[in-house]
């Protein structure tokens, strides 16, 4: 997002975070609540494009929305909606991929608030390494001609009784409703909701073996100590690094693995 829908967006997030300070409100249901609206924006082109109308006051559309949505969702989603559509929006998109993240980021904080968050962080980045090992799993969750229902079948298969129920709506949602998302895009979406939640950074960190939990530990008191900020650390096991640690923040890598020292070397002697 760019402009007015980025800042628009941030006013949403504030709103959001606002609303579910209140021990009373059902952060789960209003994740789901705004899934629901996020389909029907997205299903309803001329909708959103009058919602996001310029030439419209911010006041009539949340007059709109309030029509529209009163009774069928909750108080605080017609509110958190009503103050979407009163802000200014560079495409009527845009609107649609707030929507949708507010919905995820929602039951982000419903996870937190459960004492949950670290094993949904935990379960989105296993189940993202499920699925690029599979081939035939990710084809499976990605065909186009599947419809949602069978996805969501799988889905239920696959992690129901395994996974927080936060991971499997937020996995449900991804898989059965993509919007021109990739799996793994969505998946790293997720994990940067979640570390934004936190006020901490995401590493991947790629070993030949497991790491202990005091060899854990001091990995992320250094990388804090290098970012200024807490770090949430995602291992990735891979015999072909061989030994030393590969670590991935965002664009960022630190490579300190055997087999990259052996590719320097062969690449030196080639040269």
């Amino acid at each position: 997002m760019i402009g007015a829908s980025r800042e628009a967006l941030a006013a949403g997030r504030e709103n959001l975070e606002s609303l579910t300070d209140n021990t009373s409100v059902d952060s789960a249901k209003l994740a789901e609540e705004l899934a629901a609206v996020t389909a029907l924006l997205d299903r309803e082109v001329s909708l959103r494009r009058v919602l996001t109308d310029p030439s419209r006051s911010g006041q009539d559309k949340a007059q709109l929305v309030a029509s529209l949505l009163s009774g069928q969702v909750s108080g605080e989603t017609v509110d958190l909606v009503s103050g979407l559509v009163r802000s200014r929006w560079s495409g009527s998109r845009d609107l649609v991929d707030a929507t949708e993240e507010l919905a995820a980021y929602a039951e982000i904080i419903a996870a937190e608030k459960a004492g949950s968050l670290d094993d949904v962080e935990d379960e989105l980045f296993r189940f993202g390494r499920v699925v690029a090992g599979s081939h035939e799993l990710r084809a499976a969750l990605t065909e186009p001609k599947a419809g949602a229902a069978e996805k969501a079948a799988l889905i239920k298969k696959l992690l129901g009784g395994r996974a927080n129920p936060g991971t499997v709506r937020l996995v449900t949602s991804l898989v059965t409703n993509p919007r021109g998302r990739s799996l793994e895009q969505g998946l790293e979406s997720y994990s940067k909701l979640a570390a934004a939640r936190r006020g901490r950074v995401v590493a991947l960190v790629t070993t030949a073996v497991p790491l202990s939990d005091g060899q854990k530990e001091r990995l992320a008191a250094a990388l804090a100590g290098l970012y200024g900020r807490q770090v949430h650390l995602n291992i990735d096991i891979d015999p072909e690094v061989l030994g030393g640690v590969r670590v991935q923040i965002g664009d960022e890598i630190i490579d300190g693995t055997v087999s990259s020292r052996l590719e320097g070397a062969r690449q030196a002697l080639e040269g």
